[in-house]
């Protein structure tokens, strides 16, 4: 992805969630981005659960709004010259589009940012918990 680096970067949970490595793809955007954080309808501790899972350092979050108020909002804290909103779906765009931001799908971002999509990573068959990688018992 090009574009300069004064732009602020949201991704729907569900596109991180897509993403084989979500910590690679987040250390990957802020050093082309200037503000990089995560938006949900889904509950705070989901998304809170999800990024310390995997060791994800978020600028903003949507926390108790929804979508639409949360990106609204950060546009208007972050000043940059871009808002880019990394979503999956129709509704995500048409979202984008109302709030004035730039939409890419996530399997178009992740193509222009060599970011490896979770379906194309083949099952090395070691148990990530025992591996000690993730484990879905902590909060």
């Amino acid at each position: 992805m090009n574009g300069g680096t004064d732009m602020t970067l949201a991704f729907e949970l569900a596109a991180l969630e897509e993403l084989a490595y979500p910590e690679r793809v987040f250390e990957d955007a802020r050093s082309w981005s200037t503000y990089v954080g995560v938006v949900s309808e889904k509950p705070t501790y989901v998304v809170t659960n999800f990024t310390r899972k995997n060791r994800i350092r978020q600028d903003f979050f949507s926390g108790p709004r929804g979508k639409k108020e949360s990106l609204e909002s950060v546009k208007d804290q972050f000043d940059t010259e871009r808002q880019v909103f990394i979503g999956t779906s129709d509704d995500d765009a048409a979202l984008a589009e109302a709030v004035d931001w730039e939409y890419l799908d996530v399997e178009v971002a992740a193509e222009k940012a060599d970011w490896v999509i979770a379906t194309t990573v083949e099952d090395d068959g070691v148990d990530e918990t025992e591996a000690g990688e993730k484990r879905d018992d902590w909060p």
